[in-house]
């Protein structure tokens, strides 16, 4: 369970609420609930000798809860770090990221060939790893690296016979 799934249940359940003052009460309870967890837990979190959280950073519900109650230890640079890391074969390499808009630009890392191919997870896989990890990023550009120059062999050159 993801803290983006949690929320997008969340908000189908709200929008079923139908009738005078429904929605306007869900969203209240919702309010109420969510501000009890973060106390609850901003007491525990202060609780925790430093470095105590480090296990659960990788767990993308543990990691949700903590972003959602700013309670991360980790600022939205290193999560995004963090995410890339724990992608199979690093596919994708930081460029930059825009904490004004939102924006992270990344761009596709090469294979170990260096033939440009693509590998190790699609791009909305890798989008999906970033939206648990750092929801801050509202928007991912792919810089697309630059063609590579195809280098063939020089056809042989004819010799002289004498």
């Amino acid at each position: 369970m993801t803290a983006e799934a949690t929320g997008v249940r969340v908000q189908e359940a709200l929008d079923r609420l139908t009738g005078s003052g429904a929605l306007e009460a869900g969203e209240e309870l919702v309010r109420e609930l969510l501000s009890f967890y973060g106390e609850g837990l901003t007491a525990l979190v202060g609780a925790l000798p430093p470095g105590a959280l480090d296990p659960a950073l990788d767990h993308p519900a543990a990691a949700g809860l903590l972003v959602l109650h700013e309670l991360h230890p980790e600022g939205v640079d290193q999560r995004i770090a963090r995410a890339l890391a724990g992608l199979p074969g690093v596919p994708a390499a930081l460029v930059g990221y825009e904490p004004g808009s939102g924006t992270l630009t990344l761009r596709r890392a090469e294979s170990g060939g260096g033939c440009g191919c693509g590998g190790g997870g699609g791009e909305q896989e890798i989008e999906d790893v970033i939206a648990c990890h750092a929801p801050e990023v509202t928007a991912v550009v792919w810089e697309r690296a630059p063609a590579l120059l195809q280098i063939g062999s020089r056809p042989p050159v004819p010799t002289e016979v004498r």
